[in-house]
């Protein structure tokens, strides 16, 4: 091989891993209330910050945005998420939304139009949309309580997002894994709420990608 085609050969190679890294750097937007705003802890210790960093082991410069506030409801995630997608054009948008709908008691039927909007909105935008789905106290009554886990159900249904997991599962029961106050997770639990989303969101990328 002469050595002006090895320059080029080396020089070429090294212009595609160029592109492919940069093509490599998927953003991921959550727009959630307290449990994903790392509630009684810095940012850095919440699930969501873990997730970044486990993310670009295998996505180098892999971004998740945390755009979740304390108390929020899905009508402020359906007011706020526009605007979010047209900063930060995301590839994937995880609304983690509806326990305080359901704290506050709010008609299902709110909640379950608020999700859809929103993953109409983020898939409109060319991402894909995870939908995180939250339980409330059964003392709301079991046919609230089923309404309102049926809302996350029927809005992915509905719009082609993609249903996850309860974030809080085998963690929400624990007393040691929740703060005092009983609806907050720890600093402990969150690399376990981590490893509960982690792979949904990993298989959501990897599809986007082989597409």
């Amino acid at each position: 091989m002469g050595l002006l085609l090895g320059l080029a050969l080396l020089l070429t190679g090294q212009l595609a891993r160029a592109e492919s890294t940069a093509g490599e750097r998927p953003r991921i937007l959550v727009v959630g209330d307290s449990i994903s705003a790392a509630y009684g802890m810095s940012l850095e210790q919440g699930w969501a910050a873990l997730l970044e960093r486990r993310l670009q082991t295998r996505w180098p410069g892999a971004q998740v945005i945390n755009a979740s506030i304390s108390g929020d409801t899905s009508a402020g995630g359906a007011r706020r998420l526009p605007k979010l997608l047209a900063e930060h054009s995301p590839d994937l948008v995880v609304i983690e939304l509806g326990g305080n709908d359901g704290l506050r008691g709010y008609p299902t039927s709110k909640l379950e139009a608020n999700l859809s909007f929103m993953a109409e909105a983020a898939s409109t935008a060319g991402a894909e949309v995870l939908i995180l789905p939250m339980e409330i106290p059964p003392n709301y009554g079991p046919r609230y309580t089923r309404s309102f886990r049926e809302s996350f159900e029927r809005a992915a249904t509905d719009t082609g997002a993609t249903l996850g997991p309860f974030l809080l599962d085998g963690i929400a029961t624990e007393e040691q894994l929740m703060q005092q106050d009983g609806i907050h997770p720890t600093v402990e639990a969150q690399p376990m709420i981590t490893d509960i989303v982690q792979p949904v969101i990993e298989a959501l990328l990897a599809l986007r990608e082989a597409s």
